[in-house]
């Protein structure tokens, strides 16, 4: 489910909360009233993504001013926006993509295979600091991959962005551009 879709069905369940609790809301002009609604559904959005970090599926962040050796390091983890079954993590070597609940289904897009890296941030995404980063490999299994409703979508853009150039400069790889 998209962040929108959750969007749209706890909105749904607000209005009709509003309706079956007897509440007279007449009083109340219409544009304020949805004002009102769309307020609470992204405090309930927040609400539930805050409870599902609470529950140990938070993201971390090391600092990479630490040097890069032959160990592979996590540079970063979190999970989607609301979700409790897909997994990101990228390290000093890779980008791993875990989903699944009971059955678990992993991408890796090592780091010096990455051709291009881009974040999408749409105004709904905005409002809540989530977007998409879109990274395209030499991957041939996987391509493009996405890292869908991030938190902090430019600094996990910048993290990657980062890692992508050290791991190319430790593996002293080079791109060349056809023109």
């Amino acid at each position: 489910m998209t962040v929108e879709q959750s969007r749209e069905r706890v909105k749904a369940s607000i209005w009709q909360s509003i309706a079956k609790s007897g509440v007279q809301v007449d009083a109340v002009p219409a544009e304020q009233l949805d004002v009102l609604v769309n307020a609470i559904t992204e405090g309930v959005l927040v609400a539930v993504d805050d409870m599902l970090e609470d529950s140990g599926l938070a993201g971390r962040q090391m600092s990479l001013s630490e040097p890069l050796s032959d160990e592979e390091v996590v540079l970063w983890e979190g999970r989607p926006f609301l979700s409790l079954v897909t997994h990101y993590r990228i390290t000093n070597q890779r980008v791993r993509i875990e989903s699944g609940f009971l059955g678990k289904d992993r991408d890796d897009i090592e780091l010096i295979r990455i051709q291009d890296i881009d974040h999408d941030q749409g105004i709904g995404e905005r409002a809540l600091n989530i977007g998409d980063i879109r990274v395209a490999s030499a991957d041939p299994s996987k391509p493009e991959a996405v890292l869908r409703n991030v938190k902090d979508p430019v600094e996990v853009h910048e993290i990657l962005r980062r890692a992508m150039l050290d791991a190319r400069k430790k593996y002293r790889y080079s791109v060349q551009e056809e023109m």
